[in-house]
C-alpha cells in the first residue's frame, strides 16, 4: 500500500523534470573537444602537404585543438574526398577536395555523389602548374617537344601526380591540341615523381611547381607554365595561353566535411581555417610554390563544386575518358 504513492512521486519528478525550460539542460558540448584529423590526397614533403600542414598548425591555435594531418596519396588525389564517406559527420574528419574530386562521377562508378555527399567548408588555394624537362634533355624549348613527339608518336614519356588528376588531364588535353601523341606515366605525388625524373626514368614532368628549386639549381628546364600570366619566378617560360592553347588550369582545392555535418561545426571549422588563411607563416609557405590564396566560403565552394562538376564532363568527354555506360 504504500509503494503507490512512492511511485506517483517518481512519475511525477520524471515529468517534471522533462518540462524544465531548454536552457536549464545540460549544455551541448562545445566543438572541438579533442584533436582534429585533416587528411590530404598527397604524400609527405611535396608543395600540398608543405602549405596544408602549415594552415592546420594555425587553425589548431585559433581552435583550441591540434589539426593532425594524414596523408592518403593514390587514386588521383580522391581517397580523403571517399574517405569521407565512412566517418562520423562530427567534425572531427575533414578532407582536402582536389579538383579531381569532381571528375569521378564520370570516370568511376560510385555509391555516393561529390556535390550531395560533401560538406564544403572553405576553398584555400590552388596550384602553379609546368611542364619541365631534366637539364641535359634535348627539349630546350615547348617546340622541340612537339617536334620530338611529332616525329616519334607515343613514344615521348611524361609523368604526372596521378591518372585523371589536373596535371594529366591537361597535358593530354594540350597534347590532343597540339596533335602529338604522348606516354604518361602516373605518381603517387611530387616525390616521386621528381625522383623519377632526375634518374632519367621519364623524359618529361607535368606537376605544380614543387619541381621549382631543381630549375633554379640548373639541375632542370621548366617548358611552359599554366596559369594566366607567366611566372614572377620563371619569366621566360611562356604560359599555354601564349603558345597557342587557351588554356589556364590552377586546379583550387580546399576543405571538405561529410554530409551532415552540424551547420555550426561546419561554420567554426570555416571560421578557424579562414582566420589561419590570412597568417603570414601560411603566405610565406604558399609563395614557396608559386601558390596563392584562393577564397571562397561554405556557399560559393559549393556553388563552385557544382559547376565545376558540369564543366569537367566535357573535358573527359573530349579526352575519351569517360566509364563506360
Amino acid at each position: 500500500m504504500h509503494r503507490r504513492p512512492l511511485i506517483a512521486a517518481l512519475m511525477l519528478a520524471a515529468l517534471g523534470a522533462a518540462a524544465l525550460p531548454a536552457q536549464a539542460q545540460p549544455a551541448a558540448r562545445a566543438f572541438p573537444e579533442k584533436p582534429i584529423r585533416l587528411v590530404i590526397a598527397f604524400p609527405a614533403g611535396g608543395p600540398t602537404d608543405i602549405t596544408m600542414r602549415q594552415l592546420a598548425e594555425n587553425a589548431g591555435k585559433v581552435l583550441g585543438q591540434p589539426v593532425i594531418i594524414e596523408n592518403k596519396p593514390g587514386a588521383g588525389g580522391t581517397l580523403p574526398a571517399q574517405q569521407l564517406q565512412t566517418v562520423q559527420p562530427d567534425g572531427y574528419t575533414v578532407a582536402q577536395i582536389p579538383l579531381g574530386v569532381f571528375r569521378l562521377g564520370y570516370t568511376t562508378k560510385l555509391n555516393w555523389d561529390p556535390i550531395k555527399d560533401i560538406s564544403y567548408v572553405l576553398n584555400v588555394t590552388g596550384y602553379a602548374f609546368g611542364i619541365v624537362v631534366p637539364a641535359d634533355s634535348p627539349f630546350k624549348n615547348w617546340a622541340d617537344f612537339v617536334a620530338y613527339a611529332k616525329a616519334n608518336p607515343g613514344k615521348l614519356t611524361y609523368g604526372s601526380t596521378g591518372t585523371l588528376t589536373s596535371p594529366h588531364l591537361t597535358t593530354e588535353l594540350v597534347a590532343q591540341r597540339a596533335g602529338i601523341q604522348l606516354q604518361h606515366v602516373p605518381y603517387k605525388g611530387s616525390a616521386d615523381l621528381t625522383l623519377a625524373l632526375m634518374s632519367g626514368q621519364l623524359m618529361a614532368g607535368a606537376d605544380s611547381t614543387g619541381w621549382a628549386p631543381y630549375v633554379e639549381s640548373g639541375k632542370m628546364r621548366v617548358l611552359n607554365t599554366w596559369g594566366d600570366k607567366r611566372l614572377a619566378r620563371f619569366p621566360d617560360a611562356p604560359t599555354l595561353k601564349e603558345l597557342g592553347y587557351d588554356i589556364v588550369q590552377n586546379s583550387p582545392f580546399g576543405i571538405g566535411a561529410p554530409r551532415g555535418t552540424p551547420p555550426e561545426v561546419v561554420k567554426k571549422l570555416h571560421d578557424a581555417f579562414k582566420q589561419a588563411m590570412d597568417e603570414p607563416s601560411y603566405l610565406a609557405a604558399l609563395a614557396k610554390y608559386d601558390m596563392v590564396p584562393i577564397y571562397m566560403g561554405s556557399a560559393d565552394y559549393t556553388r563552385f563544386a557544382r559547376e565545376t562538376v558540369d564543366r569537367e564532363k566535357a573535358v573527359i568527354d573530349k579526352l575519351g575518358l569517360a566509364k563506360p555506360q
